[in-house]
């Protein structure tokens, strides 16, 4: 199978496959929007509401996540629909072609749609957990237990601040709480630096990556009471979170299968 370095000129292998800088995070982030503008349209095409497939995409997450960190170990190797972004948006094609597979049973067969999608992604998902060459027990231990802890605090809030009771907002809070837990993890106790130009900024400023719990706590929370507060549509609405909840959760999964496999 053709490596990155094989066909791909220079530029684009050093500004897109080099990690992460400025410039690839703004291209990301506008290739991001285009394709949040075409699930939108999709969504309203087909009539169901984006939320109701927050847990059954969880799967293509834990996929998507799980190539990145075979990737990452030298398990599979490095092409271009194999890292960022080519794997995400291969996933993410894959995860769409899966949900109008789904609705196609629903319509016709009245098989529930979101048993459909979780199946799918599950028989997608087993042959790539089969590549795992070994498991690093204490990094997942010690994942969890941040994780445990940082999480347990909204679930302890939640019982008194509204916001925090709903339970798809809660959700995707846990989820950034896992990516942060794992980037803590990660480069507190295994030595390994953090890519993303903000939370590396942060790190550098405060020389130590404990500063992604207030980061995420500060930008998730705003970003969920704009989307609650300013977003009438249901559809934009559901679909914006459903976004964040997928960007909590990849890196963080891929975080901490990197470093469970760590060959």
């Amino acid at each position: 199978m053709a490596t990155v370095d094989s066909f791909l000129p220079d530029f684009i292998q050093t500004t897109f496959f080099s990690g992460y800088t400025i410039f690839n995070t703004v291209i990301y982030t506008l290739i991001l929007l285009i394709f949040i503008i075409a699930i939108i349209k999709m969504f309203k095409k087909i009539k169901i509401d984006p939320i109701s497939i927050i847990y059954p995409i969880i799967p293509y997450i834990f996929l998507g996540s799980l190539i990145r960190a075979l990737v990452d170990n030298g398990v599979y190797p490095k092409t271009v629909f194999l890292i960022t972004p080519g794997l995400y948006i291969l996933v993410g094609l894959i995860t769409i072609a899966s949900l109008l597979f789904s609705l196609f049973l629903y319509n016709r067969k009245n098989i529930d749609y979101r048993y459909t999608l979780s199946i799918i992604g599950v028989i997608l998902l087993i042959p790539n957990i089969i590549m795992i060459p070994r498991l690093n027990i204490i990094p997942v231990i010690y994942v969890l237990i941040t994780w445990i802890i940082a999480s347990s605090i909204f679930v302890l809030i939640s019982y008194i601040i509204p916001f925090f009771k709903d339970r798809i907002n809660l959700s995707i809070i846990s989820a950034h709480m896992f990516d942060a837990s794992t980037t803590f993890v990660a480069v507190e106790f295994f030595n390994y630096s953090e890519q993303h130009v903000l939370a590396n900024t942060l790190y550098q400023l405060f020389d130590t990556s404990i500063t992604m719990f207030p980061m995420k706590i500060i930008v998730i929370v705003a970003v969920l009471y704009i989307i609650d507060q300013y977003f009438d549509d249901e559809t934009i609405k559901s679909l914006l979170k459903l976004t964040v909840f997928v960007l909590g959760l990849a890196p963080g999964l891929r975080n901490f299968l990197t470093m469970a496999i760590g060959v």
